[in-house]
């Protein structure tokens, strides 16, 4: 099933900052030659990302969101070989943000694979090798994909279901507490999330 455009870059709200946010000064780490690779990847998820939202080519069968997608496919295969050598790649082994670019990767695999890395990804979280916000992302889009509740409201519908420039989010399981949730691992309030991707998809009518 293709994911929705607004899911696949939906990332650039919440966190962005990757491409241009690398370091200057390689850290020292135990496999400079994985992260170099993994910020390779990076850049290139993230200049197309950044061309698709420039040119507003967020439909199925654009070339542009078909480049993607491949490019994608590329990135979980090999992700796939990285897990199976090294476990999942903490910054001791690549890095901060070695490890950063490699949550995003995931975040634009397939859901299988998703779903197969969130024990991972919840367990450097919880060993504080990773944000709360990357752990939030991935558990979220799991849940949403396998038709449950989402925890800290991340994820919207795409765009052909908002109402006007009002974005329609996925289920929430108890929506009233989502902010407490969202400030526990450091994500801003719903209502900040709503205005930025307000911004971000319809720039014209920036909310003040």
């Amino acid at each position: 099933m293709r994911r929705s455009p607004l899911a696949v870059l939906i990332l650039v709200v919440l966190i962005g900052g990757y491409a241009g946010a690398q370091e200057t000064q390689a850290p020292a780490v135990a496999n400079p030659a994985l992260r170099k690779e993994l910020l390779s990847r990076l850049e290139e998820d993230q200049a197309i990302r950044n061309e698709m939202i420039a040119k507003g080519g967020f439909q199925p069968g654009n070339p542009l969101f078909n480049r993607m997608i491949a490019l994608d496919a590329q990135n979980t295969a090999w992700m796939k070989t990285v897990v199976v050598k090294h476990g999942w790649p903490g910054p001791e082994l690549v890095g901060k943000d070695g490890t950063e670019a490699a949550f995003l990767l995931v975040q634009h695999a397939e859901h299988s694979f998703q779903k197969e890395m969130l024990p991972l990804v919840r367990d450097a979280y919880r060993a504080n090798k990773l944000s709360g916000q990357d752990y939030a992302l991935l558990l979220d889009r799991v849940l949403v994909r396998d038709g449950k509740p989402q925890i800290y409201g991340t994820q919207a519908k795409s765009l052909d279901k908002w109402k006007g420039n009002e974005p329609v989010f996925d289920p929430i399981e108890d929506e009233a507490n989502v902010d407490r949730r969202r400030a526990e691992v450091g994500l801003p309030p719903m209502a900040a999330y709503v205005k930025a991707l307000k911004e971000m998809y319809f720039p014209k009518d920036k909310q003040k």
